[in-house]
């Protein structure tokens, strides 16, 4: 029976794609790089920061990195002030798998102030019973996130689910024995993540409700 439900935050709770795109490509301008196109930025989404530059701007020096993410972070946050909105109808939904009875948790690229961010904007402080942050443990598509969530909240792999929407949350899953569902709409096309042996693929976010339903 599952009892914990693991999300990914940007592209699959958060409609946040096309603002980590476009503060990606600015911090390569602001750093005379080359700018990133949007594929090759949405492919990295999901990552940790210093591993998605490292990533993105292969064989480029720890000291360029460190510029990259700096400028980044300054567009990023500028941007954050007011967060980016929350895919139609994932409020109502994470209130109603709440009300049913089941443990909700967050895996995420995002830093711990990232994401702690983001969860006060959107009137969810509090709302998750545990979470994981890329700079307070290891990056996707590590299993360590998973593995941390399943022991913090006692609960076995088997009894878990971990939703999202690129290839690092599906192998992340896969190496901590975790089922998992993608969603169509995030950061990687969905054929990318059919060889991970869903257990269910999302068209719009309410649809984890009947997946639920039917197990």
């Amino acid at each position: 029976m599952t009892r914990l439900l693991i999300f990914d935050w940007d592209g699959t709770l958060s409609d946040s794609l096309a603002r980590i795109v476009e503060c990606l490509q600015l911090a390569a301008r602001d750093v005379d790089m080359p700018i990133p196109s949007v594929s090759a930025s949405r492919d990295i989404i999901g990552l940790g920061l210093q591993e998605a530059l490292a990533t993105l701007f292969p064989g480029i020096s720890d000291a360029a990195i460190d510029r990259l993410r700096e400028s980044y972070s300054g567009h990023f946050l500028s941007q954050d002030a007011a967060p980016a909105p929350l895919f139609p109808n994932v409020m109502e939904t994470l209130i109603r798998l709440e009300e049913a009875g089941y443990l909700l948790a967050v895996a995420t690229g995002k830093s711990r102030r990232g994401l702690d961010r983001v969860l006060r904007a959107q009137g969810l402080s509090g709302f998750f019973h545990a979470s994981r942050c890329a700079d307070e443990t290891a990056s996707k598509p590590n299993p360590l996130m998973v593995e941390e969530l399943l022991d913090f909240l006692d609960v076995q792999p088997e009894q878990a689910v971990v939703i999202g929407d690129t290839e690092y949350d599906m192998e992340m899953a896969r190496q901590a024995g975790v089922p998992r569902i993608g969603v169509s709409y995030g950061a990687h096309n969905v054929e990318r993540l059919y060889p991970y042996d869903l257990q269910g693929c999302l068209d719009y976010f309410p649809q984890i409700l009947e997946y639920l339903n039917n197990k």
